[in-house]
Formats: structure tokens, C-alpha cells, sequence
């Protein structure tokens, strides 16, 4: 069984001095947005769960910046969050929650505690081109140069522990260059953890989902003054013209493939599956009610889909639980909890 020790301690690691105790210690400033799900015609023969059998899904949303800060910086260089809610029969739910990195930080709760120790956000700063240099000489990361008007990341604390932790240096180096999006409907979202899905046949397969955004993937431009609040309010006015839509892709796993450590990747030619349509339709008036009360939680599953033995997988669910009791959070709708 999990220590709820180490929960608890990376819930308190990843609070920030300025953050505000009703708000998330990170994905702090979200937007919250409605639609459905239609799984695709071969998605029930890969898994006998209830959002794969083809009818449709209501699903709530949650699109978000990555810092813990209660400040919005919209045009910032930061991670964004996906957080998805299917909305089964018989009040049943489950969630599949995702971010713009392809991989994880680290890969043990242990390792993951001493990353957010290290990588608080603190005060950009600036590396010459000669230490840029000396850095890749010396085999480290050099520190990226903040876009325009950029004051606090977390990239020079994040980007020390990569240098010294081995496994961290690829979700690092992702995060400390992947800018700011030019839409939350513009980005691809992945979940990083494997899972594990039963087939009709009762074939088990270990798998990796991602979000692809149909529209396409699109960053602003690096070099312009970001501006400090536009992708909520971006977001409102594309779905005014239309629906915002994204494919759920499905990544097999193979034999020697590291099922339990996301900060490791897999080969690129791995079988893709697509399981179905994400339709985003609506921005719900009442953010706090459809929003900012929901209690996602990446181990609220159901019966077809089952966890691999990620231990960074296993202690999210109570470091979830933890903050969402709080922050005041809803309770997850949890069996039998």
C-alpha cells in the first residue's frame, strides 16, 4: 500500500509561497469547457470499458496553466493541463488527466518529492552564449532564454536537478523549451502513464493515451511581448464559430517497454490506435460548479481499464484526494468512497 506520508509531503513540496489555499498547488488557473466523446468503431475491440462502446459521452473539461501561481500569465513559456471527466451511466465516472509533456519529470514518488523541492519557480535568469557553451561542453543543460517580459520558472531549479538526475533531463529540457499555445484547443495533451486494458477476448494490453487536437499543434510566437490573459477568453470565442475537437490516440506497448516508469519513452514505431472524438462544445457559465469544484483524479477508473504499477501513478491518487479536501474540492465520485 501506498505511504499517504509521501502524498502529503509532495502536496506540501508542490504548494508555491504565493499561492492561495482554495486553488490547485499546481494547474492552479483553469477554464472549464463541455462536449462529448464518440469512440471510434474499433476502440470496443481493444477495451471492454463503458466510454469505448460507442455511444455518445458527456465529458466536462478542465484546460489549464501549469504554474501554482493564483496570477494568470497566459503568454508565459509553461506546461497546460488537460483534464477529462467521462460521464458514464448510473452516476459512474472516470477520468483521464494529461499534460503537454510527453514524459514525466522523474520515476518514483521519492524522486518526484526532491524535483519539486528543487524545482520551485524562482526569478528567470540569463546565460551568456559562452556559458551556454560551457554548459553543453561540460554535458548539461543550458538555461533557455525567457521570452520577453517573462520574470519567474521554474527552469533553472528544474533544470540543476536535471543535471544531476539522469532520468529527468527529457521532460526538463520538453519543459524548460515549449513556449506558450496559441489555443488550449492548439495543444497535444498526454496523459504519461501506462494503463492497462482488457479486450473482449480477455486480452491485456499495456497502453499510453494522448489527446491530439484536430486543428493542429500551434505555438505564438516566441519572440512577441506575451500577454498576460487570452487563452480563456480565446477559447470562448472559438467555440462561438464551432465545436473544438480532439482525437484520442492510443500507444501499444511492447516486451521491453518500461510499463511503470513515465519518465522513460517508448520507440516512436510503436501501434497507434485511435479510440475516438473528444467534441468541445460550451464554456459553462458557472466555472466554480462545472470547474474549479471538480476533483479529477488519474486513478478513478472503471472496469476494461486498470493501472500499470507506475508508483508515480499509484501515489497521485491520494496526493489528489489530499488537495482536493483542502482546497474544498467535490469529492471524487469514487466507489463506494
Amino acid at each position: 500500500m501506498d505511504d499517504p506520508g509521501i502524498a502529503t509531503k509532495l502536496v506540501d513540496a508542490l504548494v508555491i509561497p504565493e499561492g492561495r489555499p482554495d486553488l490547485r498547488p499546481v494547474h492552479a488557473i483553469g477554464i472549464g469547457a463541455t462536449g462529448y466523446f464518440e469512440a471510434s468503431d474499433v476502440a470496443r475491440e481493444y477495451c471492454i470499458a463503458e466510454h469505448f462502446q460507442g455511444q455518445r459521452i458527456q465529458v466536462a473539461v478542465r484546460f489549464s496553466n501549469g504554474l501554482g501561481s493564483a496570477v494568470v500569465h497566459d503568454g508565459w513559456s509553461d506546461v497546460r493541463g488537460m483534464a477529462t471527466r467521462f460521464h458514464l451511466a448510473n452516476g459512474a465516472a472516470t477520468d483521464l488527466i494529461a499534460m503537454t509533456l510527453s514524459e514525466f519529470f522523474t520515476p518514483t514518488p521519492e524522486t518526484f518529492l526532491s524535483f519539486a523541492e528543487t524545482a520551485k519557480p524562482a526569478p528567470v535568469m540569463r546565460e551568456s552564449p559562452w556559458q551556454k557553451l560551457l554548459d553543453l561542453l561540460r554535458l548539461m543543460l543550458p538555461l533557455p532564454d525567457p521570452p520577453p517580459g517573462q520574470r519567474d520558472s521554474p527552469n533553472a531549479g528544474a533544470i540543476r536537478f536535471a543535471d544531476q538526475n539522469d532520468y529527468a533531463k527529457i521532460a526538463v529540457s520538453q519543459a524548460a523549451t515549449i513556449g506558450a499555445p496559441f489555443s488550449y484547443a492548439r495543444a497535444d495533451y498526454h496523459a504519461v502513464h501506462t494503463f492497462v486494458i482488457v479486450a473482449p477476448d480477455g486480452t491485456r494490453r499495456w497502453v499510453r493515451f494522448n489527446w491530439q487536437p484536430v486543428a493542429g499543434v500551434l505555438n505564438i510566437n516566441p519572440d512577441a511581448t506575451p500577454v498576460d490573459r487570452y487563452l480563456q477568453e480565446e477559447l470562448r470565442e472559438r467555440l462561438k464559430q464551432g465545436p473544438a475537437r480532439f482525437t484520442l490516440m492510443m500507444t501499444i506497448g511492447e516486451a521491453g517497454d518500461d510499463f511503470n516508469d513515465p519518465s522513460r519513452p517508448w520507440p516512436p514505431h510503436r501501434a497507434r490506435v485511435m479510440m475516438g472524438m473528444l467534441t468541445i462544445d460550451a464554456v459553462p457559465e458557472d466555472q466554480v460548479a462545472n470547474c474549479e469544484r471538480l476533483s479529477f483524479n488519474p486513478m478513478l477508473l472503471l472496469p476494461g481499464i486498470e493501472p500499470s504499477d507506475d508508483p508515480i501513478l499509484r501515489v497521485r491518487e491520494d496526493a489528489y484526494k489530499i488537495s482536493s479536501k483542502r482546497r474544498g474540492g467535490d469529492a471524487c465520485p469514487f466507489s463506494g468512497s
